[in-house]
């Protein structure tokens, strides 16, 4: 018997391991811990610890979970971001976004809502800070 000396391959985000060509076609769900690129059409969830970037020619009906995306074609679904979501001259987004940064070029279609926020995990204790400060305000008032 062999026995296996595989050592595993940390992944870097910043690198690009995944790409959807123009003409290919991919259904299902994608998670990766490296950046995405898609340039073809891909009906699926996908979550990324990377960059998800939608070329021009890139058709995506899917959620998307990462930490930068570029649109520069056409998206369907919901985009959480940890950091910035561009969407380029070109690009399309049909969904609700939730993004710390937004970046949006004359000539690109968003229709969806949005939300902004640079702490999602903290936003819903401030603002419960923010109410119990009010709160204390009017009673004084009173």
């Amino acid at each position: 018997m062999f026995k296996s000396k595989a050592v595993p391959v940390k992944l870097d985000p910043d690198t690009t391991d995944t790409l959807v060509g123009e003409g290919s076609s991919f259904e299902g769900n994608i998670k990766s811990d490296a950046s995405i690129r898609i340039e073809g059409k891909v009906t699926g969830d996908i979550e990324c610890k990377g960059d998800v970037t939608i070329g021009e020619k890139g058709q995506v009906k899917s959620n998307i979970s990462a930490r930068n995306v570029i649109i520069a074609g056409t998206v369907t679904g919901d985009i959480q971001t940890k950091s910035k979501l561009s969407i380029t001259a070109t690009g399309k987004l049909f969904g609700n976004i939730e993004v710390a940064s937004l970046s949006i070029e004359e000539g690109s279609v968003f229709e969806g809502s949005s939300r902004m926020s640079s702490q999602p995990e903290t936003a819903p204790s401030a603002s419960k800070e923010a109410a119990a400060t009010s709160e204390k305000k009017s009673e004084k008032k009173s």
